[in-house]
């Protein structure tokens, strides 16, 4: 898969204990919109998905993370989109969290089901919406502009995420 970008919210020392995290990513579109989750507890836009678990194919991981999140059916991936990694913070007893994010052009039912979010999903307060790219992107670049103090490091992943898959949609790329 195509790298597209790593992100450093910190620098592992080469003595790090590091916690790997796998995750995928669907990226659908309607024209210029794209089916997105707004998080109301930090104001962004972001693209649906989430962990893998062990031993999970990433295409069955898609489809029970987009059903869970925005209700999407009939989920079939149709390319790889790309990877992007980033060093976050760490979990438990780790250093740093490795996050790769695979990402991934997906085709849906016409219709979404009602989602079935997980309680975190619920209290950040999640909602699957269909939105114009470039509207996703400024609203999280004010966001961004704005270093509220209550605002996720994924935003700077979604943000970059966005940016490209504006840039493959103006080349007739997606």
């Amino acid at each position: 898969m195509n790298h597209l970008q790593t992100i450093y919210h910190l620098q592992p020392t080469p003595t790090a204990r590091v916690q790997q995290r796998l995750a995928v990513r669907g990226i659908v579109a309607r024209g210029r919109e794209l089916l997105l989750l707004y998080t109301g507890r930090y104001d962004d836009y972001s693209l649906p998905g989430g962990g893998v678990e062990a031993n999970e194919d990433h295409a069955l991981a898609l489809a029970r993370e987009l059903a869970e999140e925005t209700g999407a059916r009939d989920v079939r991936i149709l390319r790889p989109f790309g990877l992007i990694d980033e060093f976050r913070p760490p979990r438990g007893d780790y250093d740093v969290l490795h996050m790769l994010s695979y990402c991934y052009v997906c085709r849906i039912a016409a219709t979404l089901a009602a989602p079935q979010m997980e309680a975190y999903e619920i209290n950040n307060r999640m909602q699957p919406r269909w939105l114009d790219v470039d509207a996703a992107i400024a609203h999280n670049q004010a966001v961004l502009a704005r270093g509220a103090a209550g605002m996720g490091l994924s935003i700077v992943r979604e943000t970059a995420l966005l940016r490209r898959i504006a840039q493959a949609l103006d080349a007739s790329e997606l």
